[in-house]
């Protein structure tokens, strides 16, 4: 019985401990998808910019 109970408790030891890492890796991955979702933002601000840009000069030459 003794052996037994030491077997579960490691495996909840395990569990617990696989759980706080998990927790942690979920913690850093929303992190960076926050940084990578503003870093997309102001990518596509500046594609924007640069075709409002290139489509202005298009309007100024002659036909």
């Amino acid at each position: 019985m003794e052996a037994e109970l030491s077997a579960l408790e490691e495996r909840i030891r395990q569990a617990v401990e696989l759980c706080q890492r998990l927790r942690a890796e979920n913690t850093d991955l929303r992190q960076r998808l926050a940084r990578l979702e503003s870093d997309n933002r102001r990518l596509t601000d500046k594609v924007n910019g640069a075709r409002e840009r290139l489509e202005g000069l298009l309007r100024q030459i002659p036909e």
